[in-house]
């Protein structure tokens, strides 16, 4: 009897025991191609390149998501009543009177790079945020859950999701950046002609 309560104490933890997750090569390719737009966003506005970086990761699936793809919005930013640029429609979690889900007015751009910098600028911009830049670019714990507060998703989990993965990838270690830092010379270029 012992050793059956001790082979199932083994399985159930063997079981149940979270899986560590693993890097994601697409990721990865998406970090590869970006990082560098990232970081000349946090030199420009603050922001950490870490939290940048997980926001674009996440909000898009790593350029995967519909969103990305059809309007090269990497950040899931809504229209707003003021925003005066290109408009993409895509249901989310906006409900009409009856609570029926209506599609969400989203933000286009010409180039992911756009979405990049109009990302930084509806932070910078929107007095909402404005508490995250007391925060230091190299607390990427404090800027996910000031984002998480700041209600930037509805997502309750969307720190603890934005801090796995700058772990998982090691994205603060772009946060350490600055300005002097090693660009490949086609990496620009190339970035900024995607879309």
């Amino acid at each position: 009897m012992a050793l059956f309560k001790t082979t199932l104490m083994v399985f159930l933890l063997t079981w149940m025991t979270p899986k560590e997750e693993s890097m994601k090569p697409y990721v990865v390719t998406y970090i590869q191609q970006y990082k560098y737009v990232a970081i000349d966003e946090m030199v420009r506005s603050g922001i950490p390149a870490s939290i940048i970086m997980a926001q674009g990761i996440i909000e898009s699936n790593a350029g995967y998501s519909s969103l990305a793809r059809e309007s090269n919005n990497h950040f899931g930013i809504k229209c707003k009543e003021y925003w005066t640029g290109s408009a993409y429609y895509h249901p989310d979690d906006d409900r009409d009177a009856r609570g029926n889900l209506v599609p969400s007015c989203f933000r286009k751009y010409k180039s992911v790079s756009e979405s990049y910098a109009d990302h930084s600028d509806f932070l910078m911009q929107s007095q909402h945020y404005q508490a995250l830049f007391t925060y230091d670019r190299t607390d990427y714990e404090q800027w996910a859950k000031g984002l998480e507060i700041c209600g930037y998703a509805s997502d309750a989990g969307y720190a603890d999701k934005l801090i796995r993965t700058i772990r998982l990838y090691n994205l603060h270690e772009l946060d350490y950046y600055t300005v002097q830092y090693a660009r490949p010379a086609t990496s620009h270029a190339a970035e900024t002609s995607k879309g």
